[in-house]
């Protein structure tokens, strides 16, 4: 399966649970020329320890940029420092993980945790994107092979099928999470809209679905490891092309119904 050869790669979201092990399992397999830019929103605080640590043993593959997704002013802080590091080359590929999920039902779901759900997981992913967008087609441009690839210029964004129209009723008992399904969805469908302004700039495009993992988010019921699913991810990542611009897969290549 192909492996991740971009040179350049910036993880949301990158002190827990999947972003940290993305960032990982990168460092452990990075090539000459590759750098990952780790964000998160306090690089100094305690839930970041981790990220530090990695730092420490990869310190010439990892930089830590502070970036707070519900913050528009972190974020375009965020993209200066990142593009004053980057060089002519630009950006390859840009990993939205960062999220948040509420639960509730019609009945229990709180404004405020509808507001908050679609701040991270839709807004703060758009702004991200088009602060990062003139990196990813400087990468484009700078390649010089035709075609998509996450190793030319792409935009992966870790989504879930709780934002699936079609799969989210069926397991909407077991998983009664109201304001995070509505602001996935609505995360899939900026990524389809993503996908069709990038086409002409040959920036690929795509969600992935990493599944039901045992990270802070999932829950210790979840049936995967972080390590099973970020392997997988990366597989399916690392074999791209523009034939899945737009589309919807999840962590063992399988395609994902909207």
């Amino acid at each position: 399966m192909a492996a991740v050869k971009a040179c350049k790669i910036l993880i949301t979201g990158a002190n827990r649970g999947l972003g940290l092990e993305m960032v990982k399992q990168l460092s452990e397999n990075a090539c000459s020329k590759q750098h990952i830019f780790a964000t998160c929103r306090d690089p100094d605080g305690p839930k970041s320890e981790a990220l530090r640590e990695l730092v420490k043993k990869h310190p010439s593959v990892i930089t830590i940029i502070r970036l707070d997704a519900d913050d528009p002013s972190s974020v375009k802080e965020s993209a200066n420092k990142v593009g004053s590091l980057l060089g002519n080359n630009g950006l390859n590929l840009l990993v939205n993980n960062a999220g948040i999920v509420a639960n509730g039902t019609i009945q229990t779901s709180r404004v405020e945790d509808m507001k908050n759900t679609f701040n991270t997981n839709v807004i703060g992913p758009l702004l991200i994107i088009r602060e990062y967008l003139p990196f990813l087609k400087m990468a484009a441009k700078a390649s010089g092979t035709p075609g998509m690839s996450c190793n030319k210029a792409a935009v992966i964004n870790i989504s879930t099928v709780a934002g699936s129209m079609t799969r989210m009723p069926s397991i909407y008992n077991h998983f009664p999470t109201l304001p995070y399904g509505v602001s996935k969805a609505g995360f899939n469908m900026l990524t389809v809209l993503a996908a069709e302004e990038f086409k002409a700039d040959e920036i690929l495009c795509m969600v992935l679905h990493p599944g039901w993992v045992k990270t802070e988010l999932g829950g210790d019921e979840a049936t995967l490891e972080p390590k099973e699913s970020v392997a997988g991810m990366l597989r399916v990542i690392g074999s791209l092309t523009e034939q899945h611009h737009g589309g919807f897969l999840d962590y063992a290549g399988e395609t994902v119904t909207w």
